[in-house]
C-alpha cells in the first residue's frame, strides 16, 4: 500500500490540509494552478463572492480537463492506427528488404557483366588496331609494289621501243648488207 502524505496548501486565502498519494511538490503545484484560476475570474469580474469564483474556476479546470482527456482520446486512436498497421509496416520492410537484396544482387550481376563486356570491348578494340596496323602495312606493301610494277612497266616499254629502234636499225643493217651483198654478187659474176 502506498503511503499517504498531508499537505498543507493555500488556496485563494485559506488553508487546506490536503492528504494524497502524489508527492508534496506535485500536490502544491495543484494549489499553485487551482489558485491562479479563482484569481483570474475574480480579476475578470470583482463582484464574484468566493465560493462563486471557485465555482467557475472548477468549472473552467473541468472544461480544460474534457478538451485534454479528449485530445488525448484522439491522439491514442491516431496512435492506434499506426500500432495496429505496424505488423503490416514490419513485413512491408521486411519485403523491401529482400527486394533491395535482390536487386543489389542483380545490380552486381549487371556489374560483372558490364566488367566483362568491357574487357571484351578492350581486347576487340586492341584486336581491331592491331589489324587496322597489319592493313596499313598491306596498303604500303601494295603501294610499294605498284610502284615497282609501274618502274618495271616503264623499263619494260623502253625496253620495248629499245628493241623497236633496234629492229629498225637490224633491218635497215640487213637491207644495206643485202644490198651490198648484192653488189658483191654481181661483181663476181
Amino acid at each position: 500500500m502506498t503511503e499517504k502524505t498531508k499537505t498543507n496548501v493555500l488556496i485563494d486565502g485559506r488553508n487546506f490540509t490536503v492528504v494524497g498519494n502524489g508527492p508534496e511538490e506535485y500536490i502544491h503545484k495543484l494549489a499553485v494552478y487551482v489558485d491562479k484560476k479563482i484569481k483570474e475570474m475574480v480579476s475578470k469580474n470583482s463582484r464574484l463572492s468566493s465560493s462563486m469564483a471557485a465555482t467557475l474556476a472548477a468549472l473552467n479546470i473541468a472544461d480544460e480537463l474534457y478538451k485534454a482527456l479528449d485530445e488525448l482520446k484522439s491522439l491514442k486512436n491516431r496512435a492506434k492506427s499506426p500500432m495496429e498497421n505496424y505488423e503490416n509496416l514490419l513485413n512491408q520492410l521486411k519485403e523491401m528488404q529482400t527486394k533491395n537484396e535482390q536487386l543489389s544482387m542483380e545490380s552486381n550481376m549487371y556489374k560483372d557483366e558490364l566488367l566483362n563486356i568491357k574487357k571484351e570491348n578492350e581486347r576487340l578494340k586492341k584486336e581491331l588496331e592491331n589489324y587496322i596496323q597489319a592493313m596499313e602495312l598491306k596498303e604500303k606493301e601494295l603501294q610499294d609494289s605498284q610502284n615497282t610494277i609501274k618502274k618495271l612497266q616503264d623499263k619494260i616499254f623502253d625496253s620495248q621501243m629499245q628493241i623497236i629502234e633496234i629492229k629498225k636499225e637490224l633491218e635497215e643493217a640487213v637491207k644495206l648488207y643485202d644490198k651490198e651483198k648484192n653488189i658483191f654478187s654481181k661483181e663476181e659474176i
